[in-house]
């Protein structure tokens, strides 16, 4: 299946597994099972292939099952296996056994198994490849019991099973139609365009038509380049939000997402007064819970390439062009001025992975991101993926610049994973954006009337200190003075590094 690796921390009834370990294969070791399964994710997303984890019976897949609900909702495809304790015992409920094994992932696995007999292992886990491939990709879990390893099975042999579809072409056309008789059309990228390699056909449709391009609300890739003319910015979690961006808009192009991924309660119409919409997707419950508009089931890389056929639309005026953010002159050290920075000093072609909540706005005002596949983050809304993923985005991207943007307290739910990083000697700048708070939640409090919030202050944690605890080199900035400095240092440096910026 093109699997070489295997992310995980192992426990005693994973074990056997060991035995003649093939040489070809790595172990990629976690300190924490959330941190192999984030890293496990990173790697899929950017070699787009399942990743194969190892969990430990019931605890183990416990600690991960953070991270499997990011995978889900990012529709990574995954192998989960987990240990469990031998057949013979089962029946007494024995030390570190798993009970109902297949019931605890759900529902945030796409199947779950534990096969019946030994011999059944190998045809699972086949099974298990097809389903974590098949559209809309994601985690599956195959649970071993500890004696089944030393059981002798037939070979069996891969298949061929395709991983993409093509939509109903009555309805693309009636979408392809609509865009070229609309007279201001509007396109809402999400994250399955990039899943689905789709950025060279999303461009051209954009072109074509002329139409204004958004990225769905909280999209966990990038879909378009963020310098180009037609693109118009990002779309906020809220409904009446949305319909406000759109408001002009005679048809709606939705490829790869959802306009409607809310975050706070709306009221009124979820999409402009007589906007036509389309929906390209791979995901059936996506297209199921549209509120609004024609759902159109198909990978995206095709769909995107049946809108281009046809004859050629009427010409039209092309939308305004995006003004770009004020630059900052670093009076004062910001997020949005380390933000600035990093786009200003960062090597071509380097990929940003981000786990920064709060400053996701400042983000999309002062770092641009331009690049196919350039950018990464979570598509549940968890903390604990950001930094894993960055060290699995990283092995699955070799040779590349990768520059992990992440939040002080972000990070903490996952620090472990800086040791995987020094151990693999990977090139990865890891920089803290240091507030000294859960910021997103304070500004959150704010929607509620909320002036105060407790639990939310993190004094006292020197990231440095911890960097250099688990093997990696570190530094801080703490002014704008010392800050392009200190980022030059750390995206030339050929292996991995922290950068601890403490921001106003």
């Amino acid at each position: 299946m093109g699997i070489t690796k295997v992310f995980g921390n192992p426990g005693s009834t994973e074990l056997p597994m060991f035995r003649d370990f093939p040489e070809d294969f790595d172990y990629v070791l976690a300190l924490q099972e959330s941190i192999a399964v984030g890293m496990a994710d990173g790697y899929a997303q950017a070699t787009r292939n399942a990743a194969l984890v190892n969990l430990h019976s019931a605890a183990g897949v416990g600690h991960a099952l953070g991270n499997i609900f990011t995978a889900f909702k990012n529709q990574t495809p995954m192998i989960v296996t987990a240990g469990q304790q031998a057949r013979s015992i089962l029946l007494y409920e024995p030390f570190l056994f798993a009970d109902q094994p297949t019931d605890f992932p759900k529902p945030y696995v796409k199947w779950a198994i534990e096969p019946a007999r030994a011999e059944d292992v190998p045809a699972a886990i086949a099974r298990a490849y097809y389903i974590a491939m098949q559209p809309p990709r994601g985690p599956v879990f195959v649970s071993i019991p500890i004696d089944d390893w030393d059981r002798a099975c037939e070979p069996l042999a891969p298949r061929r099973v395709s991983q993409t579809f093509e939509g109903d072409r009555i309805l693309l056309d009636e979408a392809a139609k609509a865009l070229g008789q609309a007279h201001s059309p509007a396109i809402v990228v999400g994250a399955g365009v990039a899943r689905d390699d789709g950025w060279d056909e999303i461009i051209a449709v954009a072109e074509r038509f002329g139409a204004a391009v958004w990225v769905s609300p909280m999209s966990a890739r990038n879909s378009f380049p963020e310098d180009h003319p037609l693109f118009a910015g990002f779309l906020n979690a809220s409904r009446e939000a949305i319909v406000q961006s759109l408001s002009g808009a005679d048809v709606i192009l939705i490829a790869g997402g959802a306009m409607s991924t809310y975050h706070v309660e709306g009221f009124g119409p979820h999409a402009p007064p007589n906007a036509k919409v389309f929906q390209l997707v791979d995901n059936p419950t996506a297209a199921a819970c549209a509120p609004v508009g024609v759902a159109v089931l198909t990978g995206l890389k095709q769909g995107l390439a049946a809108l281009l056929a046809g004859p050629a639309p009427a010409s039209r005026p092309r939308p305004p062009t995006r003004a770009p953010a004020p630059r900052l002159s670093g009076e004062v050290l910001d997020d949005r001025y380390l933000l600035q920075q990093i786009a200003s000093l960062r090597p071509k072609g380097s990929i940003i992975v981000e786990e920064a909540p709060s400053s996701r706005g400042a983000m999309h005002d002062y770092l641009p991101i331009l690049d196919r596949d350039g950018f990464y983050t979570c598509a549940s809304g968890g903390l604990g993926h950001g930094l894993p993923a960055a060290i699995g985005v990283a092995l699955g991207r070799p040779g590349e610049k990768v520059i992990a943007v992440l939040g002080d307290g972000s990070s903490m739910y996952a620090i472990q994973g800086l040791w995987t990083a020094a151990q693999l000697n990977l090139p990865i700048s890891f920089v803290i954006i240091k507030n000294g708070r859960y910021e997103a939640l304070a500004q959150f409090a704010r929607l509620f009337g909320m002036q105060r919030t407790v639990g939310t202050a993190l004094p006292q944690i020197d990231f440095q200190a911890v960097a250099r605890g688990l093997g990696l080199p570190a530094a801080g900035a703490a002014s704008s003075e010392t800050l392009d400095a200190a980022l030059t240092n750390a995206f030339n440096a050929a292996g991995p590094t922290l950068l601890e910026v403490v921001v106003d």
